[in-house]
């Protein structure tokens, strides 16, 4: 089985917030989960280093937009290195392998006969002196009146034309565009109307992508699916490799999204893959991203797949709601956001994936509250998970020398384990990543349940026998907690392999104990409650109303 897992390039013109890794962590949660089952696994991403905005934030900081792009490249790879995502290719859409891949891409559509010139017309900005980027051009949007940019309205989801916008004003300069011609290329995406509505009602009864993805993009298919130019007047970007349009540069609709294709023939080119053996009609794929990104995965990429004859279609969309920070939605104008690089410095890596991970926007929109991420860690993480492993450790090494006693494993315990790996393999999955982990701290509950019950710290003196079961059923939990926990919280995991020893990632129940204990350490600090008002105050003191 080959799984190909596609996360969402994050641009590179400011930092990460949690919103953004709310939307990405189920990639390497699934990255993860199948390598340990020994399965061909493909994950890859990259740093959006194209476009206007990085422009802008150069002029703003009087340096350069390649400057302004390496600096956040850089600093998101820190970040993602940080959290444990383990891309095996991470990468950028300005490098020369990603420019080439884009513009073949174009030329096999263009020789398939899916593009076509047309003479439109398009803002332009008489004070900036360009055309100005879809997303540059803002406004009212047309279908449900909220404030929207030129390609989307994030309050409906609309897909828009910055010609439709009422009202329009250039983002740059706030002065209000003029319309002028021009010529473009445009993608055929109304050929693929059938062929998308098939694809769509298939991924629907085999309930591979989110709800969000499936009513979002039928929605979209009932409305019919119009062609969409493809090239843009813009300073930056990929060149358009036809004669006489040099100049202008293929748009975000093919340049962004084929990034996982081109990213995945890079690594191949490296690794003296072929990328048939990975991209292909039997390939599983996995897209990761937030749902304002749905109609780029579930519409545009697959039709761009189609149309350059690539079988590899999405098969999985995730695609998360919102996160909200303190009942309020994130704003980076505003700066009323959590920062990555400043959470990832103070509170620890398995804390961030743990509470995004349990407190996912999988099917609405979530909350992140300091009270909640502090009680989180302290009763779950802390309480919980890392109380079962530390008191069973530190009972064998105080009272065994740190040997563990051989006894037998409680066989319902043993039942419910073998069982457990596949009720949180089959969740994983199917997407549902929340329910995953619940299930496994519903394991570690009872297990710490178990502890209490079966009092090992007299059973040890009245009924040695029955003590060293359960100490050794103890450890049978924590071993495979290993495995069981490490797609989401490698860092602990690593802890505990560590401890006991081992180095093995199987998604499988693990029968083997080891002889002894390792240098008993804790999993996790408790944080201070007072850390609450004192994030919250910064959080206030630092947004901009």
């Amino acid at each position: 089985m080959t799984i190909v897992i596609g996360g969402a390039w994050p641009y590179a013109n400011g930092s990460l917030h949690l919103g953004h890794i709310a939307a990405l962590l189920p990639g390497d949660i699934l990255a993860r989960y199948y390598r340990q089952k020994g399965e061909k696994v493909l994950y890859v991403s990259g740093s959006d280093c194209n476009g206007t905005p990085i422009s802008i934030r150069a002029n703003q900081e009087n340096t350069t937009p390649e400057a302004i792009a390496n600096h956040y490249h850089q600093e998101f790879k820190d970040s993602f290195r940080q959290l444990g995502f383990t891309y095996d290719f991470y990468t950028r859409t300005d490098t020369d392998h990603h420019h080439q891949s884009v513009q073949k891409i174009f030329k096999q559509l263009l020789h398939n006969g899916y593009l076509y010139r047309k003479n439109i017309e398009q803002a332009y900005c008489e004070h900036d002196k360009q055309f100005l980027p879809d997303r540059f051009v803002e406004g009212i949007c047309p279908n449900c009146g909220a404030n929207a940019r030129g390609d989307q309205c994030d309050q409906c989801s609309t897909i828009l034309d910055p010609l439709d916008l009422i009202d329009k004003k250039c983002k740059i300069c706030g002065n209000e565009p003029i319309i002028r011609e021009t010529e473009h290329f445009y993608f055929a995406f109304s050929r693929f109307q059938h062929t998308l509505e098939d694809f769509v009602q298939q991924a629907e009864s085999e309930h591979r992508w989110r709800d969000n993805a499936i009513q979002l993009t039928k929605r979209y298919l009932a409305e019919g699916v119009p062609d969409r130019a493809v090239t843009r007047d813009l300073p930056n970007g990929i060149s358009v490799p036809v004669e006489g349009f040099e100049d202008k540069k293929i748009y975000v609709w093919i340049e962004a999204v084929s990034g996982y294709l081109t990213a995945s023939l890079e690594w191949a080119n490296q690794h003296g893959e072929d990328i048939e053996n990975w991209w292909n009609d039997q390939t599983i794929s996995y897209y990761i991203h937030g749902k304002d990104n749905i109609p780029f995965h579930s519409v545009i990429w697959p039709s761009l797949l189609m149309g350059i004859g690539n079988p590899a279609l999405p098969t999985h969309i995730i695609s998360n709601e919102y996160l909200t920070l303190e009942k309020r939605k994130l704003s980076t104008s505003q700066n009323w956001a959590v920062w990555l690089p400043y959470i990832i410095e103070k509170y620890d890596p398995d804390s961030i994936r743990y509470f995004l991970t349990i407190n996912a926007p999988e099917n609405r929109d979530t909350d992140f509250s300091w009270r909640e991420f502090i009680y989180s860690h302290n009763s779950e993480l802390l309480g919980a998970y890392g109380n079962f492993v530390n008191r069973t450790f530190k009972f064998i090494e105080n009272s065994f020398e740190a040997k563990i006693p051989i006894g037998f494993i409680h066989p319902e315990i043993q039942n419910k384990t073998k069982f457990l790996y596949i009720k949180v393999g089959k969740l994983i999955e199917e997407g549902h990543f929340k329910h995953a982990l619940e299930a496994v701290f519903e394991y570690i509950r009872n297990a710490n349940k178990y502890f209490d019950e079966q009092q090992p710290w007299d059973q040890v003196k009245q009924s040695p026998t029955d003590g060293k079961n359960t100490l050794y059923t103890c450890c049978y939990i924590i071993l495979n907690l290993t495995q069981l926990l490490h797609p989401f919280l490698p860092f602990s995991t690593t802890k505990m392999k560590k401890m006991l020893g081992i180095q093995k990632n199987e998604w499988k129940e693990q029968t083997v104990i080891p002889t002894h204990i390792n240098h008993v350490t804790p999993l996790f600090e408790r944080l201070d409650i007072a850390l609450i008002d004192e994030e919250y105050r910064r959080l206030l003191d630092e947004s901009i109303s």
